[in-house]
């Protein structure tokens, strides 16, 4: 077979690209098949009560339910900013719950709140029971998708407002210690706002392995073109 210099460097450009592509996705599959595995698994265990010495991980905890007693810091609320909900612009509320005879609270999102019309007077947030014994699911909290500088300082006002939570930022401004995820207060709990709390929006395992056969099949395709196009060369030089 003989290979021209263009159409060589051409494919061995690309399969690298189409292969490392194939790669990435059913490597995203495995990702996503161990988080609907452990969102499975949280559903499945018994309640936790959230105490100080219980692990402070996310990772660890993420979609357990969780039962928590304690006080509502009313006073010192956060609003997290540029929440969507409905094609609405809103904010998520967090809410300080200080475990009962602990000095460790743990920020309860209560709901999504929209914004009002004059965007320089915050919602009211008023709650009726501060003493309470809520239940609700551990999470992250709400992310967004391109993170600006500063965006994790919230306003030094109250109820304050930010755009991206950082447990430890807000943790200073409360001057008591935060656990570093959320708690979601479930749905038929009073003193709570709109309450949508996914189980996933995640494309499934199966979508990432099928885009990785699409990326290898294409991978293979140049293949068989590139060589098929070197015996064509070939026959057309045997033929001069």
């Amino acid at each position: 077979m003989k290979f021209k210099i263009i159409p060589t460097l051409v494919y061995l450009c690309l399969l690298p690209v189409l292969l490392a592509l194939g790669l990435w996705q059913l490597d995203r599959s495995e990702q996503k098949q161990a988080l609907l595995n452990l969102q499975e698994q949280a559903v499945a265990t018994e309640t936790l009560h959230l105490s100080e010495v219980m692990e402070n991980s996310t990772e660890i905890l993420r979609y357990k339910q969780v039962e928590v007693t304690g006080r509502y810091d009313m006073a010192h609320q956060f609003l997290i900013d540029n929440q969507i909900s409905g094609g609405k612009a809103g904010y998520f509320v967090l809410t300080p719950l200080i475990l009962t005879g602990e000095t460790k609270a743990v920020l309860v999102n209560r709901g999504w709140i929209p914004l009002n019309s004059d965007r320089s007077i915050l919602p009211d947030l008023q709650i009726n029971q501060v003493q309470a014994t809520i239940t609700g699911r551990i999470n992250d909290f709400p992310s967004v998708g391109i993170k600006l500088a500063g965006a994790e300082i919230p306003t030094s006002s109250w109820p304050s407002v930010v755009q991206v939570v950082d447990s430890q930022v807000l943790a200073k401004k409360l001057g008591y210690s935060l656990f570093q995820f959320q708690v979601e207060l479930a749905k038929e709990l009073p003193d709570g706002f709109k309450r949508e709390w996914h189980t996933t929006t995640i494309m499934l395992p199966e979508q990432h392995t099928a885009y990785a056969i699409q990326w290898f099949a294409l991978a293979l395709t140049l293949t068989i073109l590139f060589i098929w196009y070197g015996f064509k060369n070939n026959d057309a030089k045997s033929e001069d």
